[in-house]
């Protein structure tokens, strides 16, 4: 005998839902101290505009030649050249609704088509309210020549690639804010 039951019903993502899921040092993609780290951060805004203070963000990306050190890399996984890099970043938004993680900027990757992709990060946001995590994707502002011709930014309405790209905050900073909702929200792709 067979029974059929139906699909689980979605739960909202937290509240509090950072607590216990980061560590010291989850938003180091690189050590203190490595050669060319940036800080990347930002705040977490919810469609009010409010901050969000238990938000979650997680980075995963390439390392400064374009490769990751992953079985699912279709080139094959390679050690990163630069010690201690890890391509993963986890940072939980702070009481002010920053988040921050050090980290350096990957290489670009190659696409389908024989097209290449700007250097990016791709980023999750786990924050209560949300049915699912979001995910979206950060350039950096110094690539404009390459991010004009990424596959993935230029598929974006003009309009809106702005809330793709991080800004210059200083020296070796980089600001990304992620608006959940509302009208500055960030761009976020189905995954």
């Amino acid at each position: 005998m067979s029974a059929t039951y139906g699909v689980t019903p979605s739960q909202t993502v937290g509240p509090y839902l950072a607590l216990g899921l980061t560590w010291d040092d989850g938003a180091d993609v690189v050590p203190a101290g490595t050669p060319g780290a940036v800080l990347l951060g930002g705040t977490v805004f919810d469609g009010a505009g409010e901050i969000v203070t238990d938000a979650m963000i997680e980075t995963w990306q390439a390392d400064p030649d374009g490769r990751f050190d992953h079985p699912d890399d279709p080139r094959g996984a390679v050690t990163p050249s630069v010690p201690g890099f890890r391509g993963f970043g986890r940072a939980a938004t702070d009481a002010e609704g920053r988040w921050e993680i050090r980290t350096l900027e990957p290489g670009a990757l190659p696409a389908e088509d024989g097209a290449t992709e700007a250097p990016h990060l791709t980023v999750s946001v786990f924050a209560r309210g949300l049915l699912d995590r979001v995910v979206t994707r950060v350039y950096f502002p110094q690539q404009a020549e390459a991010n004009a011709a990424d596959p993935v930014l230029t598929s974006v309405p003009a309009e809106r690639r702005d809330t793709l790209v991080a800004v210059p905050d200083g020296e070796g900073r980089l600001r990304f804010d992620i608006h959940l909702q509302g009208e500055r929200e960030t761009v976020f792709f189905d995954c």
